[in-house]
């Protein structure tokens, strides 16, 4: 959990060679050990190994976010927020969150969602003429409903999070304020995007997406907070911690702290509004007009084309993208008008402002094409993309 990679590869110096060292680390033996528990308090014998590395990952994740408790056992994002709901509520009781078709997510109190059976959910939006975040509208649900947590943060939210105005409406309804920084949390780590530490009374995230490592989750935490938690994730909800995965979370935190990461996370913020502003010069609308972070959400209404549609054109091209909801979305989930992209992966595989032109000719044409059904245009789009991607390996992958 001490691995110190150099640059991925040469002549591109940003981005760390963190993906091999967290793959390495996740394909160890530690996944054989069953470790129920937490350091110095195990059901098992036998943890002199695996004590020191969920040690060193808790020890680098509150170094690296700042805050003073940090449990990094949550499997997943989900489990994660549900720990959350058994820390601090009861079955029934208010929680107010980001609808999920404005941005939010499933875990926050959204009707499917375990959350919204057994915990009465109230949804906030955002404002029909700016896209953003409505915190008026939050304030007066706040106000009204009385939630015991709320929720801020989401799955295609463009713009920064103003985490202290949801901390002062938090206090004003005495709810505990939950910041779930799963998709921002590298940002954070590099200083690309506000810390909720200040505000918030726990701090949600995955471990991967622009935090670069394995598929795991963190709860963050004040110190007054950690007893709730930790006894929400053991034995609330969870067993045995998957130990490969905590020394593949601490390897990503180690890199997280370099400053190489920090000039990752600010090449993605680059990278995003520079791909917002070409394709705003193509005429496409984006929800809220651009972005502050790494993702741009796109309605496609205009172009006379689902996103769905949209999506699995633009993969037969060689450009990956999902289809999403937009704010206020005529059309159902699985079938919405938008579709959501970012910049992380085309950062860590080395392409800088200067290639986001390029990326939103590639879109725009393969969304024309996917309303036409211009297979030829399609095929013409995947060589342009393979000849360029080619000169950019994704990290991870072995080197010829």
């Amino acid at each position: 959990a001490r691995a110190d990679y150099g640059p991925y590869t040469p002549g591109f110096d940003i981005v760390p060679y963190g993906d091999l060292a967290v793959l390495e680390a996740t394909g160890t033996v530690l996944q054989n050990k069953y470790s129920e528990g937490y350091p110095g308090r195990r059901y098992y014998e036998g943890q002199q190994n695996i004590d020191p590395v969920e040690t060193l990952a808790i020890e680098r994740a509150k170094a690296l976010f700042g805050t003073e408790h940090a449990n990094v056992q949550p499997y997943s994002g989900s489990p994660a927020n549900l720990a959350v709901y058994l820390a601090f509520a009861e079955p029934g009781d208010t929680v107010l969150g980001m609808s999920l078709p404005m941005g939010g997510h499933l875990t926050h109190g959204w009707g499917v969602s375990a959350t919204g059976r057994w915990f009465r959910g109230v949804g906030y939006g955002v404002r029909p003429d700016t896209g953003l975040i409505d915190l008026d509208e939050v304030r007066d649900l706040a106000r009204k409903e009385r939630p015991r947590i709320i929720f801020c943060g989401g799955t295609a939210v463009p713009r920064t999070i103003d985490f202290a105005a949801f901390a002062e409406i938090a206090r004003e309804v005495d709810a505990v304020l939950v910041a779930d920084i799963a998709h921002i949390a590298g940002l954070v780590a590099g200083g690309a995007h506000p810390s909720p530490v200040p505000h918030a009374d726990v701090i949600s995230t995955t471990t991967h997406k622009t935090l670069r490592g394995p598929r795991g989750a963190m709860l963050l935490s004040r110190a007054t907070h950690a007893k709730p938690l930790d006894r929400a994730v053991f034995p609330g909800l969870q067993g045995g911690p998957h130990n490969h995965t905590t020394a593949a979370i601490a390897v990503a935190l180690h890199e997280a702290a370099r400053p190489a990461f920090r000039d990752y996370a600010h090449a993605v913020v680059a990278n995003a509004r520079a791909l917002a502003e070409a394709l705003l010069a193509r005429g496409f609308d984006l929800v809220s007009g651009g972005t502050d972070n790494h993702l741009v959400l796109i309605d496609l209404t205009a172009r006379g084309v689902p996103g769905k549609v949209a999506a699995k054109a633009l993969d037969r091209a060689g450009i990956v993208v999902n289809h999403n909801t937009v704010p206020f979305d005529p059309r159902k989930p699985f079938d919405p008008s938008g579709i959501r992209i970012g910049t992380p992966s085309l950062t860590s595989r080395g392409l800088g402002t200067e290639h986001m032109p390029a990326v939103a000719d590639w879109l725009d044409r393969g969304v024309a094409a996917a309303r036409t059904g211009d297979e030829d245009a399609l095929a013409a789009i995947r060589a342009e993309v393979a000849e360029l991607m080619a000169a950019h390996p994704a990290p991870g992958l072995p080197l010829d």
